[in-house]
């Protein structure tokens, strides 16, 4: 299917891509991850390869158009396709295309440009449409917030546990939500910005801090968690369940993890969905005694980016708040340069068009 980007969001994935995209790429290729392409760097809206591969032909100079979160416009239907949508409705999709040569990342690939841009091609089974009412612009947040409603899976919580965020960037908000959405508290959430508490409370979190002035640790004995080894037996001996403490790690900087490692009480469940590119060490020993479990999340499944985009139509996110600025196409590198200072941006969303759907 052929469509018209109406709106598309800059992911922290394309600031990491943008920074270092040799190292992303390698990374990418080790974790199996589908692509095709080794960039080596260009201006914010794209990157070049570097080399020729899996048959495509798409050769040295081969542009890469970024953006994988967005909203569309369909325009015209290709061979073979069922037409289950019609032509000028609206669409999410799914940020894969399966073509020729394998899956291709939309916005990671040389054959399937990505949003920010003003052409794509989609494939027709994996496209949803847009719920009435909503706009392009809260579309667009289709695929971040799904990435909170994975972690939260993942994570596993059940009544009573005590959640807590460490980041409130777009993904710690996400996660944010998706617990909020599941009926669970209480939520704390931490980040030195204060528009990115405000943001946090405004999502459902009941408790935030600014790490600068209080650990947000501080709080898990008056949560009902107990916070050492012994306490932790002495309720076993006896007999008693405790409360579990559950953090999500959403900063993806060196260092954070052994933060937690130390900080956490015994049996944690920590969820990393912060994307770290940088070598970290931790130091297992303490992880060990403490018996903390340690699970990574990636992205989401069909059904929780269908089950996000549906909680969007039912006004159950609050996108207008989440969306900080709207720029045109010709604004996307400043936008990227802005973004390299989390406590003044949250979400930039792109609108290549008009903005009749924005």
């Amino acid at each position: 299917m052929l469509v018209r980007t109406a709106a598309c969001g800059i992911c922290g994935s394309d600031l990491h891509a943008l920074s270092d995209f040799e190292r992303f790429v390698e990374l990418s290729r080790r974790a199996g991850a589908p692509g095709s392409t080794a960039p080596r760097g260009s201006d914010a809206q794209g990157a070049k390869s570097t080399e020729v591969d899996n048959g495509t032909g798409e050769g040295p100079e081969s542009c890469m158009v970024f953006g994988h979160e967005f909203c569309a416009e369909v325009l015209e239907h290709g061979p073979s396709t069922e037409r289950t949508i019609a032509e000028g409705r609206f669409v999410c999709s799914f940020p894969v295309v399966f073509g020729p040569v394998g899956p291709e990342p939309i916005g990671y690939s040389n054959l399937y440009p990505g949003g920010l841009g003003e052409l794509m091609i989609l494939q027709e089974m994996l496209m949803l449409p847009v719920p009435e009412g909503v706009t392009g612009a809260q579309a667009s947040l289709t695929e971040p917030m799904a990435v909170g409603e994975h972690a939260a899976a993942i994570g596993s919580p059940e009544p009573g546990d005590v959640c807590l965020v460490i980041g409130c960037g777009p993904v710690g908000l996400a996660v944010v939500s998706a617990l909020r959405a599941r009926g669970l508290g209480p939520i704390l959430a931490a980040d030195f910005s204060p528009a990115r508490r405000r943001l946090a409370e405004l999502l459902g979190a009941d408790e935030v801090f600014d790490p600068a002035e209080t650990s947000p640790h501080a709080r898990w004995a008056d949560l009902g968690v107990p916070v050492t080894i012994a306490e932790r037996a002495a309720f076993g001996m006896l007999g008693q369940k405790t409360k579990k403490a559950i953090v999500f790690e959403a900063v993806g900087l060196p260092g954070v993890l052994q933060t937690i490692i130390d900080a956490a009480p015994p049996a944690t469940r920590v969820v990393v969905v912060g994307v770290c590119m940088k070598p970290d060490t931790i130091e297992p020993f303490i992880a060990v005694t403490k018996e903390l479990e340690l699970l990574f999340s990636f992205a989401y499944s069909p059904d929780e980016f269908a089950a996000t985009l549906r909680r969007i139509g039912e006004g159950e996110i609050p996108c207008d708040e989440l969306i900080t600025s709207r720029v045109s196409l010709d604004d996307v590198s400043k936008a990227f340069e802005e973004l390299a200072n989390p406590n003044q941006q949250g979400k930039i969303v792109v609108i290549p068009g008009s903005e009749q759907v924005a």
